[in-house]
Formats: C-alpha cells, sequence, structure tokens
C-alpha cells in the first residue's frame, strides 16, 4: 500500500505517560493486542522478519504486556523490555516471570534509553506518539545503541486515523534518513509498515 509522504506532523508534545497510565487502568490490555488478528499478524511478520536466527542481546522500548517480548525471548540470549507505564510492566513481569532471560523495566522515553549496545532493537507503535524533538532525540539514542552489524526493526501502523496523520510512514522516513542504516526488509500493507535496518 505504497503511499506518498503528505505533510503530516509530529504531535507539538509527547503523548503524556498520564494518558497512557490512565487506558491501562480503565483497560489492562488498551489495544486488545492479545485477540486483535491484525495485532497477532503483526507480531507474527515482526518474528518471520528478524534477519538473524538467533541474536545476543535485544532492547524492546515500548514493550506494553510483553506479547511479542515472549517471542522475542525464544530468539534472544538476553531481552531488556522497557515501557512508560507502571501498570504495563507490572502485568509484564508477572506474564514473564517464567522467562529468566528477560528484564522489563519502567522507562519514560527519550530521557531513560538504557546504558550499553544491542545487537538488536525492536521498536513498535511507539514512534509516532512523540513530539519531533523526541523523535530525533530518541532515534538517534537507538542508532548510538545498535551494535555495528546489529538489526533494528521497526514496525508501526499506517494510517492510524486518516490519511493526514502522522503514523508509520513519517516515523519510518525519519529512521531511515539516519546515517550508517542499510535497509534489509520492508513490509507495507493495509495494516502497518515494518522495516528492518542494518548498522553498518
Amino acid at each position: 500500500m505504497a503511499r506518498a509522504l503528505d505533510d503530516a506532523q509530529p504531535p507539538q508534545a509527547s503523548v503524556s505517560v498520564d494518558h497512557f497510565t490512565n487506558m491501562y487502568l480503565v483497560k489492562d490490555d488498551p489495544w486488545d493486542l492479545a485477540t486483535k488478528w491484525h495485532d497477532r499478524r503483526k507480531y507474527a511478520v515482526t518474528m518471520a522478519s528478524l534477519p538473524r536466527e538467533r541474536y545476543r542481546r535485544c532492547y524492546e522500548p515500548g514493550a506494553s504486556i510483553g506479547l511479542l517480548t515472549r517471542m522475542l525471548a525464544e530468539r534472544c540470549d538476553e531481552v531488556l523490555a522497557v515501557d512508560s507505564v507502571a501498570e504495563a510492566v507490572a502485568a509484564a513481569r508477572d506474564s514473564l516471570a517464567d522467562l529468566p532471560n528477560v528484564r522489563y523495566e519502567q522507562a519514560n522515553l527519550p530521557a531513560g534509553l538504557p546504558e550499553g549496545t544491542f545487537d538488536l532493537i525492536v521498536v513498535g507503535d511507539l514512534l509516532y506518539y512523540l513530539s519531533a524533538e523526541d523523535l530525533d532525540r530518541l532515534l538517534d539514542g537507538l542508532v548510538e545503541r545498535l551494535e555495528p552489524g546489529g538489526d533494528l526493526v521497526s514496525v508501526h501502523f499506517s494510517n492510524r486515523a486518516d490519511g493526514g496523520n502522522y503514523d508509520g510512514f513519517n516515523v519510518h522516513a525519519a529512521l531511515a534518513a539516519r546515517p550508517g542504516l542499510e535497509r534489509l526488509v520492508h513490509h507495507d500493507d493495509e495494516w502497518f509498515l515494518l522495516d528492518a535496518f542494518r548498522r553498518r
């Protein structure tokens, strides 16, 4: 579903943690990630798009209740997953307690970027909630933490509400513009956009 970039702009301010916290207080799984077919399919396509069979250290920002985290744990020696909402972190820690290779922490991005480097970074349905300044800081921070030869996979809904909204096309274009990244995988359908990049 190719579309030209329009004049959509990121939000003037990043969507607040309070906004997302209120969503989790109303419902444990605010986006019905565990039950909606397009989300389950998106996770399957994401896993199938990982260029390598095995990774040493994975970082997953904006991991919500940890559904994709569990899948990543099967392919990674170590996974650091984070979310800004305490309720999401608590739920994920409970559901992933059987996985000793997963660490789940609360972090507000881009301020809470982790120390160290990773050979896999997976970011989904997060970037379009950030202001232009926070988006730039986060993308720069992610690329800095990606090891040479490491893979960065980004998956975001395309057309979240209507064609004029800042969506996956816009944030993926911003990511693709970062120097030193080579696109290995590109998937574009009626629901979502996925790109896998390797740091050269």
